[in-house]
């Protein structure tokens, strides 16, 4: 990939939010609670979709099967986080100082 490529790539995704700037890099335990807050957002939404669908107020099944897979998907993800992140801390613990 040309660098300049690479650059405007990196630039376009920091603009639109995917990837975090420099200038706007917030602290990891910032970024950890957001997400964890977006994925129990996710999951409110999957909750109130399978209430409006069994109440009769929406008929849409398919928004409400793409609401619950993304709260799957979503919480798969931040568990597998989870799990990178308690064995980084293993592996820190393990070592001698």
């Amino acid at each position: 990939m040309d660098i300049k490529i690479g650059q405007k790539l990196a630039t376009d995704l920091a603009i639109q939010g995917v990837m975090p700037s420099e200038k706007t890099t917030k602290p990891f335990s910032e970024a950890l609670k957001d997400s964890i807050e977006q994925v129990d957002q996710l999951k409110k939404t999957a909750d109130a979709s399978i209430i409006d669908l069994t109440t009769g107020k929406d008929q849409a099944l398919h928004k409400t099967m793409i609401a619950i897979e993304k709260a799957d998907v979503s919480f798969k993800l931040m568990m597998q986080v989870r799990n990178k992140i308690l064995s980084a801390y293993e592996e820190i613990n393990r070592m001698q100082i």
